[in-house]
């Protein structure tokens, strides 16, 4: 079953304007779906597949020329030479809509694209589903946060704990291995379950490498890794030039609760409310939708958090201008305490923001100049964020 993706309007609006498009995302994030169903004039070539890779190795200009516009390179990192050959004749012709490219390593097209593509091309992310994408209606919190939002999950109804552990030993395989060489595969992967563990958690080098065994540099560099193949990002600190001390550390969040789950060993939904990082792995859930609607509307996202060094924290400052900025307090507990709302009133910019709890229960109102968001009004919240 094809579900429409949110980001493909915005994908056909900039290839009216640019001559090449870049679409990028997690690995089975569903990239090739959306453009095998929604750009079926484009030819189509996969660069993972070596008899196409070397149709085109062996005279690329040639290939270019006798192929013409309207052309869809899947996996194009698995020619990086590729994209000065298509600088050169997207250049030629000067029409927009030309080439398509699409990959899941972010390093990899991002630096060939700076290299010969810069200013003409526009670069999209697509994420797994958001949660308005899942094809599933009203599942429960911890369906959701331990299901994951991959789209082969939901369409082939494939368990968590089938899937992604296949998933994870494919991407450590495929992904890691092409961007970096790493002897040890098995502490990589070891690596990932400790991150897994400091979700939500300011990140600490020193303190992770200790605990993986592992030199910091070598640390920092898989931090990276994680980053550059979409499983983690890094949510940086909020300031404004504030005279209180502020914590300069980024938090580890992941882009899938699926996968956190499953590298958490949980094996069943009803282990996420009982696991000692529910909470966490609720802000996560909150955090990461915040992330990927933004991605799906075709903006980058601003998003931070605030924490300064008395423990005062707010989980997510959203920047969609300078004059407009939105803050989520995000608490897993169903049920509504107004000591939730005390950070929410203690940050010094607090009269310059629109005020959010998010929580999964059902009370949704006003308090104090806080919208109280329950789970039936989240997602048209989230729906809103980027309009």
């Amino acid at each position: 079953m094809y579900v429409k993706r949110h980001i493909t309007s915005i994908l056909k609006k900039r290839l009216q304007k640019f001559p090449v498009l870049s679409l990028t995302g997690p690995r089975q994030s569903g990239k090739t779906t959306l453009l095998k169903n929604e750009f079926q004039e484009y030819k189509y070539f996969n660069l993972e597949r070596i008899d196409h890779r070397e149709m085109i190795m062996n005279d690329p200009v040639g290939f270019l020329k006798v192929t013409g516009e309207k052309v869809i390179f899947d996996e194009a990192q698995r020619f990086p030479d590729l994209f000065s050959y298509l600088q050169v004749i997207s250049d030629e012709r000067g029409t927009p809509g030309q080439y398509i490219l699409s990959g899941s390593q972010s390093f990899l097209m991002n630096d060939k694209i700076s290299q010969s593509l810069a200013g003409r091309i526009h670069i999209s992310h697509l994420m797994p589903f958001d949660f308005l994408e899942l094809p599933i209606k009203d599942p429960g919190i911890s369906d959701i946060i331990f299901n994951g939002f991959f789209p082969r999950l939901h369409d082939t109804l494939i368990e968590p704990h089938e899937f992604f552990p296949s998933y994870i030993q494919t991407y450590i395989e495929r992904d890691i291995r092409s961007l970096k060489s790493i002897d040890n595969l098995d502490a990589f992967s070891r690596f990932m379950g400790l991150c897994a563990g400091r979700t939500g958690q300011i990140l600490n080098l020193s303190s992770l490498a200790n605990d993986a065994g592992i030199a910091v540099n070598t640390a920092k560099s898989w931090i990276s890794l994680l980053q550059a193949s979409f499983v983690i990002f890094l949510l940086q600190p909020y300031h404004k030039n504030f005279n209180k001390r502020l914590i300069k550390s980024p938090k580890i969040y992941f882009y899938d609760t699926g996968l956190v789950c499953s590298l958490l060993k949980m094996n069943q939904p009803e282990m996420v409310p009982a696991h000692y990082l529910y909470g966490s792995l609720y802000e996560n859930f909150i955090i990461s939708e915040v992330i990927k609607t933004c991605y799906h509307s075709g903006k980058i996202p601003s998003v931070y958090y605030w924490r300064e060094s008395n423990g005062v924290e707010i989980d997510c400052i959203i920047e969609r201008s300078y004059n407009d900025i939105i803050a989520f307090e995000i608490k897993s507990g169903q049920t509504f305490n107004k000591d939730y709302l005390r950070n929410l009133k203690k940050i010094p910019f607090a009269d310059e923001v629109k005020k959010y709890l998010v929580y999964p229960g059902e009370f949704s109102s006003s308090v104090s100049g806080v919208n109280i968001t329950g789970q039936d009004n989240l997602f048209n919240l989230l729906d809103e964020l980027w309009d």
